[in-house]
C-alpha cells in the first residue's frame, strides 16, 4: 500500500520549544478505507472469535475491559475529523525502601532486612485529539537493586553458586520490560481511562487492605500484566482490572486475578467503599488442580480532619469475607471472615495509624500442599501473613493488630514523598515483633501532571 503526498502526515518542528509534532490535516486514508472497516465486518470477526474462544471467564474479561472501551473510542475516532497532535512522552519513578523486620517472636514470617531501590523509566508517544481523547504508547524497563546483593568474593563461595554470579552487579538488575497503551477521555465531570499491557502497579489507585496485598508484594512485584479500567468523579473513584500472573506450564501454575475497588462520598465527612478480587489459582502439569479464592471487603469511612484542625483524622469500619475452595483436596467452599477497624491521626507531619482485625484465619490453605507436594504459601495468598491469626489452620476467632507511628515531612510537592515509620505487630498469641521502615519516592509523572494543570 502506497500513500500519496496528500495522505502523508505533515511534520512540524518548533525551534522555540524544541518539540516535534505532526498533524493529520485530512483523514483521506480513513475515508478511503472506511468502506472496508464496517461495523458489520467487525461484528462478524467478534462473533467468530466468541464462538472459538469464549468458553471461560478469560473471554469475559477481555470483552468487559478491552472490547467495550476500545469500541467506544474507535467510534469517537472515526467520527472525529479534527487534528491529532503527537508528542514525545516520558515517565520516571524512583522508589527506595528500607525495611528491617524483627519477628523472632512470631512464626508468621521471618526476620530479615529489605533495603533496595527501583528505577522505572519509560518513553513513548502521546497523542491528543481535539475531542478530548488522549492516547499514550509507552515502553520502559524496571531496574531494581537489592542493596548488598553483590557477587561473593572468590574463595568464599563455589563458583557455580548463585551468590557468586557476576550478573548480580549488572544484568540481574534489569527485572522486567514494561510496555503499555493507555487511552483517556474526560466527559464532563467524569474521567475514563483504560490501560493495557505490562504497566506499573502504582497506576492502580484503589484502596486495598493489607489482607489483599502485602508491603513485600507491592515492592517486589512492581508491574501488572493485563488490563485496568478507571473511572473518576469529583467525589468518587472506581477501578476494575485483571492481572495475569502465570501462564500454564510444566511447573508454572496458571494464575490470574480480577480485582476492583471503589469509593464514593455520601456526606462531606463520610464515604462508602469496597475492594474485592477473584483469584483463579490453577495447576501446572506436575501439580494439577484448582483453588478458587475470592475476597470481598465493603467498608464505611469517616474523615473528620477539617473539623478538628488535623492533617488526618479518619476511621474506617469494614468486613473481610473470603470464599475459598481447594477443588481436589477439599471439594467444598469455606468462608473465613472478620471485621477490620482502621484509625489514623496526623498533626505536624507526625501520625499514628492502627489496623485491627478480629476474625478467623483468612488463609486456611497457607501451609497445605498442592497435588505435586508444593506448598501453597504466599503464591496463593498475597496479603500480610498475619491474617493467619493463629497459624494453625483452626477456625478459632482471634485478632491481629498493626500499630504504626510515623513521620512524613511535606516538601510542598506531591511528587516527592518521604516516610519514616516504626511498626509493632500483635497477634492472638501476643506480641509478634516490629519493623523499622524508611521509604522515599519520586514520581516524575506526578510532577508533569501538576505542571500541565497550571
Amino acid at each position: 500500500m502506497i500513500l500519496s503526498l496528500y495522505e502523508m502526515p505533515i511534520l512540524h518542528f518548533s525551534s522555540a520549544t524544541g518539540v516535534c509534532s505532526f498533524t493529520f490535516d485530512e483523514f483521506i486514508f480513513l475515508q478511503n478505507y472506511q468502506k472496508y472497516i464496517t461495523f458489520e465486518t467487525i461484528n462478524i470477526k467478534i462473533l467468530h472469535f466468541v464462538q472459538m474462544t469464549m468458553k471461560s471467564m478469560k473471554t469475559i474479561i477481555a470483552l468487559l475491559l478491552f472490547v467495550v472501551p476500545a469500541a467506544v473510542y474507535a467510534g469517537q475516532y472515526q467520527s472525529d475529523s479534527s487534528k491529532v497532535n503527537v508528542r514525545f512522552a516520558y515517565d520516571l519513578d524512583f522508589d527506595m525502601q528500607f525495611d528491617n523486620r524483627e519477628f523472632y517472636k512470631s512464626n508468621f514470617t521471618t526476620s530479615k532486612t529489605i533495603f533496595g531501590a527501583r528505577l522505572t523509566p519509560a518513553v513513548g508517544l502521546s497523542l491528543h485529539q481535539k475531542n478530548g481523547v488522549s492516547h499514550r504508547l509507552m515502553a520502559g524497563i524496571d531496574v531494581m537493586k537489592d542493596f548488598g546483593a553483590a557477587p561473593v568474593a572468590a574463595g568464599y563461595a563455589p563458583s557455580d553458586s548463585p551468590d557468586a554470579d557476576p550478573k548480580l552487579n549488572n544484568l540481574n538488575l534489569f527485572k522486567e520490560i514494561s510496555l503499555y497503551y493507555s487511552v483517556s477521555k474526560q466527559m464532563g465531570k467524569t474521567g475514563f481511562e483504560m490501560i493495557a499491557g505490562v504497566f506499573p502497579r502504582r497506576f492502580s489507585e484503589g484502596s486495598y487492605s493489607q489482607a489483599f496485598f502485602s508491603d513485600s508484594l507491592r515492592f517486589y512485584d512492581n508491574n501488572l500484566d493485563g488490563l485496568l479500567l478507571k473511572i473518576k468523579r469529583p467525589k468518587a473513584y472506581y477501578e476494575v482490572g485483571c492481572d495475569w500472573m502465570g501462564m500454564s506450564g510444566v511447573y508454572r501454575k496458571e494464575r490470574f486475578m480480577i480485582f476492583t475497588s471503589g469509593e464514593g462520598a455520601v456526606l462531606p465527612f463520610m464515604s462508602l467503599g469496597y475492594a474485592a478480587y477473584l483469584y483463579h489459582f490453577a495447576g501446572a502439569d506436575v501439580s494439577p488442580g484448582v483453588v478458587d479464592n475470592a475476597l470481598v471487603n465493603p467498608w464505611l469511612s469517616f474523615d473528620l480532619a477539617e473539623y478538628a484542625d488535623m492533617q488526618k483524622l479518619s476511621f474506617r469500619l469494614g468486613w473481610l469475607q473470603s470464599l475459598q475452595n481447594d477443588r481436589v483436596h477439599v471439594g467444598k467452599y469455606v468462608f473465613p471472615g472478620g471485621g477490620e477497624f482502621v484509625a489514623q491521626v496526623q498533626k505536624w507531619n507526625v501520625g499514628v495509624r492502627n489496623e485491627l482485625f478480629v476474625g478467623v484465619d483468612m488463609m486456611p490453605y497457607y501451609n497445605c500442599n498442592d497435588t505435586g507436594g508444593y506448598k501453597y504459601g504466599s503464591l496463593l495468598y498475597m496479603g500480610s501473613p498475619f491474617y493467619r491469626v493463629y497459624d494453625d489452620s483452626t477456625d478459632k476467632v482471634g485478632l491481629f493488630d498493626r500499630l504504626e507511628v510515623y513521620y512524613a515531612p511535606k516538601f510542598g510537592t506531591p511528587y516527592l514523598n518521604l516516610k519514616v515509620s516504626a511498626l509493632f505487630y500483635f497477634s492472638a498469641r501476643g506480641y509478634s515483633g516490629c519493623r523499622q521502615m524508611v521509604s522515599l519516592n519520586f514520581n516524575l509523572q506526578e510532577l508533569l501532571g501538576r505542571h500541565n494543570r497550571k
